[in-house]
C-alpha cells in the first residue's frame, strides 16, 4: 500500500502579496524608478502621517537606516555605543561601520530588550550612544532607557526593524529617541522585499540625513528649488530606496490594517490554546504588557532549558512546522569574539537564546495551518 503523502510544510513566514502589489509596481515602471520620486515621497508622507513624526526617509534597508542614523547624529570613530547581544548583526554592524565601538548589555528578562540596570553600569566617558532593540516589536523600558540618555548626554537610536505598528505608552516605536529604524525586509509585517526607513524629528538630523543618503549631495534641496544648483557639500554614499520597490511598500500599506488583523487573530488562538499546555510544561508566552500596543510581529514561546527547545525544533520540523530560533547571542559570535576587549557575561542573554523558540506568524496562515501548529506545539517541552 503507497504511503499517504506527507502533510504540506508550514512556513514560518509569508508575505502577502496579490494583484495590488503587481498593479502598484507596473504604475511605477512607467515613471522614475530610481530613488526619491514621486511614490517615494508619497510613502514617507504616508510613513509619517502614521507615525506622527515629523521626517521619514526611505533607505535601501533596515540596516542602512541605522547607519544614517549615526552617521547623522555624528557618532564615528574613538566612541561606543551601547546595543543588546541578543539582536540581529545589524545593530552592531551599523555601529562597526561609522568606526565606533558596540558594547553588548544585557537584556530584560520579560522584554528581551535592554536592561536599563546594565546599560548604566556599562557607560563610560567614550560612550556616545544606546540602541534599544523593540525585539518583537515590544519596547524595553524606555522611560528608564531616555532617562539615562538625558542625565549622560547620549543619543538613543531605535532599533525597531520589528516594531512598525507597534506602541509604547501609545507613542509609535522609533518615534521615541533622537532617532528611529524601521525594516521593510521580507520577514517583516509589511514588506518591500529590502528596504527601510529612517524617522527624525530634529530638522537638522533630518537635513545631515538627505544629504549622506544622496551620496553627500544637496540634490534633495535643488529639487525642493532651495539651491539653484546641487553639488558635493559632504561625505555620503547610497541610501535611497527606489521608487520600485516604494510602489512595492505603497500597496502594501494600503493592506496593513488587515494584514494585521489576520496576525493578531493567530496569535489569539496561540494564546488561548496553548496556554494550559504551556503552564503545566513551565514555558513562557510571550507576555502581554498593558502599556505596550503589541504588532504581533512574532510569536515568542521559552522551553524550561535549552535541551527541551532543541527537542521541541526537532519535533516541529518533523511535522512539517517551520519553526526556528532567534539569536546567536552577538558577544559570543566569532566576530563579536574577535572585537577584543574583556569578556562579557550576559546570563539573561545566553538563557533566552538557548531556550526560546519562534513559531510560524503570517497573514496566509490557515485555520488548519494553526490548528496543525498547535497540535504539534503541545506534543513537546516534556
Amino acid at each position: 500500500m503507497p504511503a499517504p503523502f506527507a502533510p504540506r510544510p508550514i512556513a514560518f513566514h509569508a508575505p502577502w502579496f496579490d494583484e495590488r502589489e503587481v498593479d502598484a509596481v507596473r504604475r511605477a515602471l512607467s515613471g522614475q524608478v530610481s530613488g526619491d520620486g514621486p511614490i517615494g515621497r508619497r510613502v514617507e508622507a504616508r510613513l509619517a502621517a502614521r507615525l506622527g513624526a515629523r521626517r521619514v526617509l526611505l533607505t535601501t534597508s533596515g540596516t542602512h537606516a541605522l547607519e544614517l542614523a549615526l552617521l547623522a547624529l555624528g557618532v564615528g570613530t574613538g566612541q561606543e555605543v551601547i546595543c543588546p547581544s541578543f539582536t540581529f548583526v545589524s545593530s552592531a554592524n551599523a555601529v562597526l561601520r561609522v568606526g565606533a565601538r558596540p558594547v553588548f548589555a544585557e537584556i530584560d528578562e520579560e522584554t528581551l530588550g535592554l536592561d536599563p540596570v546594565d546599560v548604566a553600569r556599562r557607560i563610560s566617558p567614550r560612550t556616545a550612544a544606546i540602541i534599544p532593540v523593540h525585539y518583537a516589536g515590544v519596547a524595553p523600558d524606555m522611560e528608564a532607557l531616555l532617562d539615562l540618555a538625558r542625565r549622560h548626554g547620549l543619543r538613543t537610536v531605535e532599533d525597531a526593524a520589528q516594531g512598525f505598528a507597534a506602541c509604547w505608552r501609545g507613542r509609535p516605536l522609533g518615534t521615541l529617541g533622537d532617532a528611529g529604524c524601521l525594516s521593510f525586509h521580507e520577514t517583516k509585517n509589511v514588506t518591500c522585499g529590502e528596504g527601510g526607513a529612517l524617522v527624525v524629528s530634529d530638522p537638522g538630523v533630518a537635513g545631515r540625513a538627505e544629504i549622506v543618503r544622496e551620496k553627500g549631495t544637496n540634490r534633495a534641496a535643488f529639487f525642493r528649488g532651495e539651491v539653484d544648483r546641487y553639488t558635493w557639500v559632504a561625505e555620503g554614499s547610497s541610501y535611497v530606496l527606489s521608487d520600485v520597490l516604494a510602489a512595492l511598500l505603497d500597496a502594501q500599506l494600503d493592506k496593513l490594517d488587515a494584514i494585521q488583523a489576520r496576525r493578531a487573530h493567530v496569535v489569539s488562538r496561540y494564546r488561548s490554546e496553548l496556554a494550559e499546555w504551556a503552564e503545566t510544561r513551565g514555558v513562557r508566552l510571550p507576555p502581554e504588557l498593558e502599556d505596550r500596543t503589541p504588532n504581533y510581529h512574532l510569536f515568542v514561546v521559552r522551553y524550561p532549558d535549552g535541551r527541551r527547545r532543541d527537542e521541541a525544533l526537532r519535533t516541529l520540523r518533523a511535522q512539517g512546522v517551520q519553526a526556528t530560533f532567534h539569536y546567536v547571542p552577538l558577544h559570543s559570535s566569532p566576530h563579536g569574539r574577535s572585537l577584543g576587549g574583556d569578556p562579557v557575561h550576559l546570563p539573561v542573554t545566553d538563557r533566552v537564546a538557548a531556550t526560546l523558540l519562534r513559531l510560524p506568524l503570517h497573514p496566509l496562515l490557515t485555520e488548519e495551518e494553526v490548528g496543525r501548529v498547535v497540535a504539534a506545539v503541545r506534543e513537546t517541552g516534556a
